[in-house]
C-alpha cells in the first residue's frame, strides 16, 4: 500500500483518492466555478474541486440548481480546469441532461469531458439512475455519486431539511450507496443526512464517502467555497463553518476605492504614466 501523503501528490487521481480512504487520510473538497478562484484553491492544495450546479445559485442568482444548462456548466468547468495544476476536477451533470435515458447521459458526460478537460462527473440519485451510471462508466468516464439531500430534486422533497431520518429512507440510501459502488463509482457525496447513518455508509463502502452536513465520520468534506469564505452571507446551515469574512473585506475595499476616487487621491503621480 502506498504511503504517499496528499501533500506530496503532484496530480490527484481517483487512485490516490482511494488510497487516501484506505489509509484514513481525510479528503478535502471545495466548489469552484471560475479561473481566479480555482487557481487560489488549487495552490492551497485542496484535493478535489467540484464544478457544481450550485453555480446556478452562487454565480447566477437562481433560487435552485435547476436552471443551469450543460453549456453553462461546461463554460465554468473549462475555466476551472485551465487554472489547476494538482486538484482532481469533477463536474455536475445538470438537471435534465442524464435522467431521461442512458444515451443522453453518456452524451452529456462525454461533452463535459471533451470540452472542459475535467477528470470526472457527478450525478444525483441511486438505483433509479443505475443504467445511466453504467453507460457513462462504460465509456471510461469516472463517476461520483450523490445521495441524501439531492438539490436537483428539491421540488420533489419540497424542503432542504435533513434527509433519511426515517428507517425506510435510511435503508433506501444504504441500498443506493451500495448500488453506486457496485456500478463502479469512484466516490459518493452524502448531503445533509444524520451523522450516524453517514458513518454506517462510510464503513460499509470501500470507496471514498464525502460529506456535506453529514458529520465527521466520513472520508472527507465538501463545502461551497463562497460560503466557507464568507462571500455569501444569507446561507447559514448548521454544517457551514465560515473561515473568513471576505464579504466585509471586499465591501470595505470597494468603499475605500470609491472614497479615494471621489477625493482625487487615486490615482497619484506614482500611479500615472
Amino acid at each position: 500500500m502506498s504511503t504517499q501523503k496528499s501533500s506530496e501528490i503532484k496530480r490527484v487521481t481517483t487512485h490516490q483518492l482511494q488510497e487516501m480512504k484506505n489509509r484514513g487520510e481525510k479528503i478535502s473538497m471545495l466548489t469552484a466555478y471560475d479561473f481566479s478562484m480555482a487557481r487560489i484553491l488549487d495552490a492551497a492544495e485542496v484535493d478535489v474541486l467540484l464544478v457544481g450546479d450550485s453555480a446556478s445559485n452562487v454565480m447566477a442568482g437562481h433560487e435552485t440548481t435547476l436552471p443551469i444548462t450543460l453549456d453553462q456548466i461546461i463554460y465554468h468547468a473549462s475555466s476551472v480546469v485551465r487554472a489547476i495544476n494538482r486538484a482532481f476536477v469533477v463536474v455536475d451533470i445538470p438537471f435534465g441532461y442524464y435522467q431521461g435515458n442512458s444515451s443522453e447521459a453518456l452524451r452529456s458526460a462525454i461533452r463535459i469531458m471533451k470540452e472542459s478537460g475535467a477528470h470526472g462527473i457527478k450525478v444525483e440519485g441511486g438505483v433509479e439512475i443505475k443504467e445511466s451510471v453504467l453507460r457513462i462508466l462504460s465509456a471510461g468516464v469516472p463517476v461520483m455519486g450523490h445521495l441524501g439531500l439531492t438539490p436537483q430534486s428539491i421540488y420533489k422533497f419540497g424542503t432542504y431539511t435533513v434527509r433519511a431520518r426515517e428507517e425506510e429512507e435510511a435503508k433506501k440510501l444504504i441500498e443506493d450507496a451500495i448500488c453506486l459502488q457496485e456500478c463502479g463509482c469512484f466516490a459518493i457525496v452524502l448531503e445533509k443526512i444524520p451523522s450516524k447513518l453517514a458513518r454506517e455508509v462510510a464503513e460499509k463502502l470501500s470507496i471514498p464517502v464525502i460529506g456535506i452536513g453529514a458529520g465527521p465520520h466520513v472520508d472527507g468534506q465538501v463545502l461551497v467555497a463562497h460560503d466557507m469564505l464568507g462571500i455569501t452571507q444569507d446561507f447559514n446551515p448548521r454544517f457551514l463553518r465560515r473561515y473568513a469574512d471576505l464579504n466585509k473585506v471586499m465591501h470595505d475595499a470597494v468603499e475605500h476605492y470609491i472614497k479615494d476616487v471621489k477625493s482625487g487621491d487615486f490615482p497619484q503621480d506614482s500611479e500615472s504614466y
